[in-house]
């Protein structure tokens, strides 16, 4: 009987883990984080099954995206936030109605047609009922911004912006203004000096020197707003997506 042997034939891919192959793939992410399997497999002259099974097994890893931030912070604008922080749990500690009496400002745009939610286009059927079809839209081009003061207790104040107005340090001035008319109606606790504060960015037109002036003249504590980080705004999370829901699914 004629034995019949295959020979082993140059550049094909071979499957062993040993110490060295495990050093080599170590060595080879330390020096390119982004190294793909298909090229250590290439340069190691290995299968691709076991280049994975040496990163997960044997060296614990996994391969990870980067997140997407709007905004990426220095050292400095760290530890200013960490020192903005402290201060901010310090003055709650010595004054308990002080988280209270924060007025937040911010802004969100409005649609003139914003698509219902999967929830609110559910419909009750009996099971011979066929299934219903949801179009996909897109949301209306038509839009205006809203400026909204909310506290602890809900909406204090609010200001659609005109179609085609630019928000300047005077147009925000009179936005002010209705504010500070606004919380000595609906608030009186807050009408004596001192006993609310606004919390608003630090974009130009809000450090306009008018608005400065008018908030100084009325006594109102502004805090030092935080450098931009890669958080989302609280009213991002729970108040207006609260606003615009019923919202949805209706043209204006």
């Amino acid at each position: 009987m004629e034995m019949i042997e295959v020979e082993a034939r140059p550049g094909c891919p071979f499957s062993v883990r040993n110490e060295g192959l495990i050093a080599k793939v170590r060595k080879r992410i330390q020096e390119e984080r982004c190294v793909t399997v298909r090229m250590m497999a290439n340069e190691f002259g290995v299968n691709r099954e076991t280049i994975p099974q040496i990163l997960v097994e044997d060296l614990g890893k996994r391969k990870v995206a980067s997140r997407f931030v709007p905004h990426g912070l220095s050292d400095d604008q760290r530890h200013e936030r960490v020192q903005y922080s402290k201060d901010i749990i310090k003055t709650a500690g010595r004054n308990k109605n002080f988280l209270n009496s924060i007025v937040a400002e911010d802004e969100t745009l409005c649609f003139c047609y914003d698509l219902t939610t999967k929830c609110q286009s559910a419909e009750w059927k009996s099971p011979a009922s066929p299934k219903g079809k949801k179009v996909r839209l897109q949301k209306s081009k038509v839009k205006t911004m809203l400026m909204c003061f909310n506290d602890s207790k809900g909406i204090i104040h609010h200001k659609f912006v005109p179609e085609g107005q630019t928000v300047t340090g005077s147009f925000y001035l009179s936005v002010v203004e209705g504010l500070w008319k606004r919380i000595r109606c609906v608030w009186p606790e807050y009408s004596a000096p001192g006993s609310w504060f606004l919390l608003h960015d630090n974009a130009l037109v809000y450090r306009a020197v008018a608005v400065q002036e008018f908030l100084a003249q009325k006594q109102v504590c502004v805090l030092l707003h935080p450098p931009y980080s890669h958080d989302l705004s609280p009213c991002d999370y729970f108040l207006f997506p609260k606003l615009k829901l019923p919202l949805k699914g209706r043209l204006f």
